[in-house]
């Protein structure tokens, strides 16, 4: 551990001593007849919890954090039946909220040909040879996470697989989810011809000679998507299931999941997913992970329809978030909106995929009925759209804590970092989106405007913006530890530089930004998000052993992970 992180330790210490000398002799009397179920010692513990941050001691009674400081302070509520684990030194940390997630997607692509991380076309095709040797004539062939700028920038056409996938329909999402690719079998299915027209908010893209390629862009997804064989409830039962015990492994124990809501995909599918596997799950006891649930702004009257009659508080496992929106498409697919052209279209600024005025009315009668409201922006315009539409709703509407989201604010125009700081708006970013995008955005709007207005975390976060990290999984993984050394670090693979340091946070802003912040950016911070007296005990054990090893080594993993103070990883 530093020395200003030791001299903190020693301080909140010295509290802890002080709060137990002159606490309340008849309180006192009776806090010492409860005892612990667990008590955890021997730490270097990180509470995310400015009033006491560090800590070396923890007990625990039913689920929650009955007290937390001193080993000294800590005992005092030890009795014959508790459990005592020692740490040996270890790093503990609250449990990590990723932001930003589509979890049954997520788990589904598990089960799926995996094409992410390919990095050569001849690759690409063979990863589909190899899929469809086994299949049924006639099955889908579905996947997704490809990259383009893995393998130099190349589209791929339907022609590369049509001879090797002449009986299956094949469908691989873009990496970022706001493009397809699709062989002709699958066009021919879905209708696909020379002449039909690109949908509001997507394209169909096509080649000299104005035939379909295969790539559906944005709401032109829709397209193919239509057409695919409805996932059952058992296998989307199944991803969830697999998709927790990822999470868990990577120390993640909530997730604000943004469902199966994409550009094209049907917006009742978020609305099945919760009633036929979460309330499912739930009522079997099968929920391993909390969950913040945001729905499509379309159905925000049947979402306040849900939380009038049930709560936002569903159960100890589901909460009910908000709804959410996009206003432009993704910089890997050139849809992500821009006041300038793309560098490699010069005729193209992106997609808008939400008519402004139907966005800006369904998001005063969300925020007037007290729901919170995240809309997806990643291009600078579209970035400036949505703030000045925010700000113009909560003029009218009036004021209140209603926490406005940006999912994502990738790319921000001059001055824009400082708005989101002014207006109270929550940064919800993907540091390892960095890591994706570094090369491929030189290439796209050039190295100026990446370098001075792409990722700005630390701006965001010095403009008193709050800041929560995600991993938008399964388009970057679900690694809270990964992410947050990226947004320490901002070093792109192949790099031997940061791109642009001035940007990199610090340590404890980055842990605070996948733990706290990120509870109070879903209003769940008074349940979750630190090591606090009263909270539920959702926490992680690291194999490191000081914070200096945290922030240079490679090794450093996840021992355990613990739920309600109950161990669910390993």
């Amino acid at each position: 551990m530093s020395g200003g992180w030791s001299a903190l330790l020693v301080l909140g210490f010295s509290i802890i001593l002080s709060l137990d000398i002159h606490h309340n002799s008849d309180e006192w009397r009776h806090r010492r007849q409860i005892s612990a179920e667990l008590m955890i010692r021997n730490g270097s513990i990180y509470t995310s919890d400015s009033s006491l941050p560090f800590a070396d001691s923890m007990a625990i009674l039913h689920s929650r954090v009955l007290r937390i400081g001193t080993y000294s302070f800590v005992k005092q509520v030890s009795g014959d039946g508790t459990k005592e684990l020692n740490l040996e030194g270890k790093i503990v940390v609250p449990g990590f909220i990723d932001s930003h997630v589509h979890l049954i997607p997520g788990g589904l692509q598990m089960a799926r040909v995996k094409v992410r991380g390919v990095n050569s076309k001849h690759d690409f095709i063979l990863k589909v040879k190899e899929a469809v040797e086994n299949m049924k004539e006639g099955s889908w062939l579905l996947g997704g996470g490809w990259n383009n700028d893995f393998w130099g920038g190349e589209l791929p056409s339907a022609s590369w697989i049509d001879d090797i996938t002449p009986h299956h329909p094949v469908w691989l999402t873009r990496m970022d989810g706001h493009m397809g690719f699709a062989n002709s079998l699958a066009m021919k299915i879905a209708g696909v011809t020379s002449s039909m027209e690109d949908p509001d908010g997507g394209t169909i893209s096509r080649n000299a000679d104005g035939e379909p390629t295969g790539l559906m862009i944005d709401s032109a997804m829709k397209v193919i998507d239509s057409c695919i064989p409805e996932v059952s409830v058992e296998e989307r039962r199944q991803a969830l299931h697999r998709a927790s015990k990822y999470a868990l492994m990577n120390g993640v124990t909530t997730v604000v999941d943004m469902g199966r809501y994409f550009p094209g995909v049907p917006i009742e599918s978020s609305w099945e997913d919760f009633s036929d596997v979460y309330k499912w799950a739930d009522l079997s006891g099968k929920m391993m992970i909390r969950v913040c649930l945001f729905f499509p702004l379309p159905t925000w009257s049947h979402v306040l329809d849900t939380v009038k009659s049930a709560g936002r508080k569903l159960s100890q496992w589901i909460y009910i978030g908000g709804v959410k929106a996009f206003a432009d498409g993704s910089l890997g697919s050139n849809s992500a909106l821009f006041h300038e052209p793309y560098a490699d279209e010069p005729l193209n600024n992106g997609l808008q995929v939400t008519d402004v005025e139907s966005l800006y009315n369904m998001t005063v009668k969300s925020d007037e009925s007290g729901l919170q409201v995240a809309i997806h922006a990643i291009g600078d315009k579209a970035n400036d759209l949505v703030l000045d539409m925010y700000k113009s709703v909560a003029t009218t509407n009036g004021k209140r804590d209603r926490r406005f989201r940006i999912e994502h604010a990738q790319h921000l125009a001059p001055g824009s970092a400082t708005k989101f700081g002014e207006q109270g708006i929550v940064a919800s970013v993907q540091p390892d989106h960095l890591l994706d995008d570094a090369d491929s955005a030189v290439k796209k709007i050039g190295i100026e405007r990446a370098q001075k207005g792409s990722y700005l975390f630390q701006s965001l976060h010095a403009s008193n913006a709050l800041v929560a990290f995600g991993s938008d999984w399964p388009v970057a993984d679900i690694n809270p530890l990964n992410s947050i050394k990226t947004a320490i670090r901002r070093i792109p693979p192949g790099w031997d530089k940061a791109w642009n340091s001035a940007e990199c946070m610090k340590l404890d802003d980055a842990l605070n930004a996948y733990t706290i912040s990120a509870a109070r950016a879903c209003f769940l911070d008074e349940d979750i998000g630190s090591l606090s007296a009263g909270k539920i005990a959702d926490f992680v054990i690291l194999t490191g052993h000081t914070w200096d090893d945290f922030i240079t080594q490679e090794t450093i993993s996840v021992a355990a992970t613990y739920v309600g103070g109950v161990q669910a990883y390993p």
